[in-house]
């Protein structure tokens, strides 16, 4: 959804209702009042929305990415130290992993 608005518009303050519009929980725009001691501008939200969107933050996927394993005899390269993991396949070879965590319509 596209949002227009003036200088002005932009020093009023944000509502739940656009924060919820922007993808934002009601919990997380508690959390963005509480950080800022006061609540959002609208200017602000976005910024929040954006660096808090699946996307950036991967606050869905990072608790099931946590889950796999990162470590072990097989592993050439811990995931994560280079972007992918990458895995001793036998007979001198390697293969690497790379999960794409974060495919969004904003990306």
């Amino acid at each position: 959804k596209f949002f227009e608005m003036s200088t002005a518009a932009a020093q009023v303050p944000a509502t739940l209702e656009q924060a919820q519009e922007m993808g934002l929980l009601p919990e997380e725009f508690d959390l963005i009042k509480e950080i800022l001691g006061r609540t959002p501008n609208f200017t602000e939200m976005c910024v929040y929305s954006v660096m808090w969107s699946e996307h950036c933050s991967y606050k869905n996927s990072i608790k099931w990415l946590k889950t796999l394993p990162k470590d072990g005899p097989h592993m050439l390269v811990k995931a994560g130290e280079e972007n992918a993991g990458l895995v001793d396949i036998g007979n001198g070879l390697g293969c690497a992993f790379k999960i794409e965590s974060h495919n969004h319509p904003s990306a």
